[in-house]
């Protein structure tokens, strides 16, 4: 499971100390990406580009996301207080819910396309991970039941925060959201705060993720 050559720890420990260097991210979070094995989300053809910091294909036109951008923003969810529940918007793979496993008490994470989720459940059931509660949906409604979420982080870019999400979001809580701006002839990665006056923005940096859809995605 953990590698030998260019998937090996060494390697990964390398691209850890790259990231420090970048100084984006806590060193709570740099330490638990440099013990989860991030080769074993992605197919084994392109297992050995898995410490690189790019983003790497996992089928359905989706993406893993770049471990510079996992980092930052898993260490702005991760500001919060009480780490009690988060909502992930995008499993995607499991790698981002992994890292958030870690980090919270209980993950919450939603994904349309039923046989990403269903690789991600098997992946984190390899590697032990319990805390986590998936659900095969579209993410722009949220998770209500489980509401309110310490943290909300969306791993996919909307035009505007759904509503939805927004309203889960516990007081003093935080959500990370990539969305279009102009600004940066893409999208930018946005960290909001939730105060008793409403929501303060922080702008974190460009990026590029795949659009946030709506519908799901059923394994045939």
């Amino acid at each position: 499971m953990f590698g030998i050559g260019m998937t090996s720890a060494r390697a990964r420990e390398r691209l850890v100390k790259k990231l420090a260097s970048q100084d984006l991210a806590t060193t709570e979070v740099l330490d638990i990406m440099n013990e989860v094995p991030r080769h074993v989300f992605v197919d084994e053809a392109i297992a050995h580009r898995a410490y690189d910091d790019t983003v790497l294909p996992i089928g359905f036109q989706q993406t893993i996301s770049q471990p510079t951008v996992v980092a930052m923003m898993s260490s702005a969810a991760a500001s919060v207080e009480n780490r009690s529940r988060i909502l992930e918007i995008g499993t995607g793979c499991g790698y981002q819910t992994a890292i958030l496993s870690r980090l919270f008490d209980e993950v919450y994470t939603i994904e349309r396309i039923e046989s990403l989720q269903l690789r991600a459940r098997r992946t984190l059931a390899n590697l032990e991970i319990s805390n986590v509660t998936f659900k095969f949906a579209d993410g722009h409604d949220g998770w209500p039941e489980h509401s309110p979420f310490n943290a909300v982080l969306g791993t996919a870019s909307a035009e505007e925060v759904p509503a939805a999400l927004s309203d889960q979001v516990a007081l003093h809580g935080q959500l990370i959201m990539p969305v279009n701006d102009p600004l940066y002839v893409g999208q930018s990665l946005i960290q909001w705060e939730c105060t008793s006056t409403g929501f303060v923005k922080r702008d974190l940096c460009g990026v590029r993720f795949v659009p946030m859809l709506k519908g799901v995605e059923a394994t045939p």
